[in-house]
């Protein structure tokens, strides 16, 4: 019974106000439009809470913590961590297999992304050789190091797949450019891409491997990655598979080593998220929202962001207005794109991710793994 009125309440929200057909004329369109409003208002609270208490926190019998994540489905999820830590479930989160690759205990995973239950390809960040990659054909059972950073002042962040075969890894800058590494083979093998296409790193500025989502794409070609630390936080977008960059500002405060964007969600070419702040504890985060509705080319603030710094965030499946949003002091949800957070949870998860069955998970310090149960 909880189940089907928490889906209601949510299924009101995100859609009431969706016409099935056009008005036929700019008055009918502004009546419909206040309508879907007001509608969208009412329905709001009671999806709000709904969700709050929606994390099922799951033993996942280890103390890592879980930077990166893949939620394949509502059965099936990756993390990745601290200790060269790999875990994974086939059964919702009732049981997960310790499957981290061997010898890889002093690695710092960051960022994992999985095809399915089978396939997988995980992140090491770190300074110089301690930023590697893995991959996995067999449910990680055997994995195989497909790359290993040799240059010490390159450091690797985070990684995004556009499918099974093509995707691009982030390092901050080295000699003032961002640095992008290449696969077209599922990530067995990998080339660092030209930086004649990049923009010149602003003074000081850096990606945050956070939640292995300073860099994110959608569909088949389109990648954005986030910054901070500089004197303004950016946001650069590639329509081409990481070899040409645009770059644009936005108003979420940096300034510091400490403040930027250390999130991004796209839910397809054109509608983006990002959120951040001050990752330090106790430091405010105002301002640490804001959303695209141009493919990444100008940001506006959030009217209504999450309270405290927030490094992960993802939509909610086939979902034109919803998502999630989380930190080290809780998740937040919004029902209008982004534009307004409302808090639903105080636990600590520095990564979300949700899957195309509305299989939504978290991840973070101690060993924390939930799944949301609407």
């Amino acid at each position: 019974m909880r189940r089907k009125r928490m889906l209601w309440a949510v299924a009101c929200a995100v859609a009431l106000g969706a016409a099935s057909t056009a008005p036929v004329s700019a008055q009918q369109q502004r009546t419909a439009a206040r309508a879907a409003a007001a509608a969208q208002a009412a329905a709001q609270p009671a999806a709000v809470a709904a969700l709050r208490g929606g994390w099922d926190l799951k033993d996942s019998d280890s103390d890592a913590r879980f930077r990166g994540l893949a939620a394949v489905s509502r059965d099936t999820a990756w993390v990745a961590g601290t200790g060269g830590t790999v875990l994974r479930t086939r059964d919702g989160g009732d049981h997960w297999r310790d499957v981290s690759p061997p010898g890889a205990g002093t690695l710092e995973f960051r960022d994992i992304e999985a095809f399915d239950a089978q396939h997988a390809v995980v992140l090491a960040a770190g300074e110089g050789e301690a930023s590697r990659v893995f991959r996995t054909d067999d449910g990680g059972a055997t994995w195989t190091e497909s790359f290993r950073n040799t240059d010490p002042r390159a450091f690797y962040d985070c990684m995004t797949f556009f499918d099974s075969s093509h995707g691009i890894a982030l390092a901050d800058p080295v000699d003032g450019a961002y640095r992008i590494l290449s696969t077209v083979d599922g990530g067995r093998n990998w080339r660092v891409l030209p930086t004649r296409g990049m923009p010149p790193a602003q003074p000081g500025e850096a990606s945050f491997a956070a939640s292995g989502q300073c860099l994110v794409s959608s569909g088949d070609h389109d990648a954005w990655f986030a910054t901070g630390g500089a004197a303004r936080s950016r946001v650069l977008y590639s329509p081409d598979r990481g070899r040409s960059w645009t770059v644009a500002q936005t108003p979420v405060p940096a300034g510091d080593p400490a403040r930027g964007i250390f999130g991004l969600a796209f839910r397809d070419r054109t509608h983006g998220l990002a959120v951040g702040g001050d990752h330090r504890t106790g430091k405010p985060s105002p301002k640490a929202a804001a959303v695209s509705a141009d493919g990444g080319a100008t940001w506006q603030a959030s009217v209504r962001p999450p309270k405290r710094y927030r490094s992960g965030v993802a939509w909610f499946p086939r979902s034109t207005r919803a998502a999630l949003a989380v930190g080290p002091t809780g998740s937040d949800v919004t029902f209008d794109g982004g534009r307004n957070w409302y808090a639903i949870d105080d636990g600590s998860y520095d990564t979300v991710d949700c899957a195309p069955d509305s299989g939504c998970w978290a991840a973070g310090e101690d060993g924390r793994i939930a799944r949301l149960e609407p």
